[in-house]
């Protein structure tokens, strides 16, 4: 079962509370699929009537930004000790290449790094505590992550909303264009065959009178 079937199944307030979740899980260091689940709740608001894509992007929003804060908090506590850890559990997402790479980003980028990071999948999930365990002063962190997080969670949910709205309306102006066509076609068809049953019945009627008249 994909994403998609089990948030149709549940109600609109566990939807919104399941994509807040998903996305603060993720944002606090532990890989899950955060962007799927909020492009999938977006998607699903577009053609479900009891769904808020305003109340999706707020708790999306919320998520990030909580979630960062406690992975940033983990990062200052546990720092390289948490990353060997991580790297042996999750060498996907924190081995030793993708932690020096995020490092070397931040030392250079700073507060542009927690902001940018928001929009690059590994990053997203390093962030918090990466800026943690490199000691960056806290409120710059959380101006960086906040403005990240709104944009990334409120711009993501706009624009697969609206894009799913048009894409709705086209596939069923869509529908009925075809059926039209549909219609068309067989009408055309239907004349097309009986007018050559018309001209073969014609033409047998003047063989059988030729055949009589030799006879």
């Amino acid at each position: 079962m994909n994403i998609d079937h089990v948030l149709e199944a549940i109600p609109p307030l566990s939807v919104y509370l399941l994509v807040g979740l998903v996305v603060m899980v993720e944002s606090l260091g532990i890989p899950l699929p955060g962007e799927i689940v909020l492009v999938s709740a977006a998607l699903l608001a577009s053609s479900h009537s009891g769904l808020n894509p305003v109340w999706i992007g707020v708790l999306a929003s919320a998520g990030a930004i909580v979630g960062d804060s406690i992975g940033y908090l983990i990062g200052r506590k546990g720092g390289k000790r948490l990353f060997a850890w991580a790297g042996r559990k999750f060498p996907k997402h924190f081995g030793p290449d993708h932690v020096a790479s995020a490092e070397r980003m931040f030392h250079k980028r700073g507060m542009w790094a927690v902001f940018f990071g928001r929009f690059v999948a590994v990053l997203r999930i390093l962030a918090g505590p990466l800026a943690g365990s490199l000691n960056m002063h806290y409120p710059r962190f959380l101006i960086a992550n906040a403005l990240g997080g709104i944009i990334w969670a409120g711009g993501t949910t706009a624009l697969i909303y609206y894009l799913g709205v048009v894409a709705d309306k086209w596939l069923k102006g869509f529908q009925w264009a075809g059926l039209g066509a549909a219609l068309v076609i067989g009408v055309v068809v239907t004349l097309v065959l009986k007018k050559r049953m018309a001209r073969n019945a014609t033409s047998s009627s003047q063989s059988e009178e030729k055949n009589d008249a030799v006879a």
